[in-house]
């Protein structure tokens, strides 16, 4: 299987549409810039204060003066602007982001999101994604569906909270899951693995569409 971050973050380029204002979280997310489909314009916004987040800069070729919020080294199409951190979380609160592509700790069934704070582990804080969450028109969570073998998606997350039915859907490398007021929705799942597989894997009861689509 190829490297599941790959796997989590191409898929997750997919659901990006034509014109859409997307801020990508750091670590995985960021890599979903590598693989928007031909013919589909995104605008990638950061909220440390830019629009026209490129790819991920190949390893030597970093432009040290550009990082994200998470003080990555990214790179900026042309065009690109750069502004102040009221300007940008302008940007985020004012509801102008479509889509929020962010990593978790824990997402649980009714779209509650932990991915900030492990109780007694020095973090630097919660950053930008309590507003992000709350601001974005769509939230998709991109992870690895297990930590260690441990579940990540639970019926109730067990860590301090970030906000509160905010998540929409959840990409992992097993399955395509949306949030739904009935609990998670399996809709999609990759061809390595089954409905069984998922559901061991998962720390809550999933709804199995009767139209299940294989991703290979």
């Amino acid at each position: 299987m190829a490297d599941i971050k790959t796997i989590i973050a191409s898929r997750v380029a997919k659901e990006l549409k034509d014109g859409d204002v997307v801020n990508l979280g750091i670590g995985l997310p960021t890599m979903v810039a590598n693989y928007i489909p031909k013919g589909i314009e995104v605008i990638f916004q950061s909220e440390n204060g830019f629009v026209g987040l490129g790819p991920v800069p190949d390893k030597g070729n970093e432009n040290v003066d550009i990082v994200n919020a998470g003080a990555q080294y990214v790179s900026v199409i042309p065009g690109a602007q750069f502004f102040d951190s009221a300007t940008s979380f302008g940007i985020i609160r004012g509801k102008h982001v479509d889509v929020t592509i962010l990593g978790a700790l824990e997402v649980d069934q009714k779209g509650n999101l932990a991915n900030w704070i492990i109780p007694g582990k020095m973090v630097p804080g919660m950053g930008g994604a309590m507003d992000l969450v709350v601001g974005a028109k769509k939230v998709i969570i991109a992870m690895q569906h297990t930590q260690k073998g441990k579940h990540k998606i639970l019926k109730e997350c067990t860590l301090p909270y970030t906000a509160l039915n905010v998540v929409d859907m959840i990409i992992t490398e097993m399955g395509v899951m949306e949030i739904t007021p009935g609990g998670i929705y399996l809709k999609e799942i990759r061809s390595e693995f089954t409905p069984e597989q998922v559901q061991a894997a998962t720390g809550a009861e999933l709804i199995i569409s009767s139209d299940l689509k294989i991703w290979k």
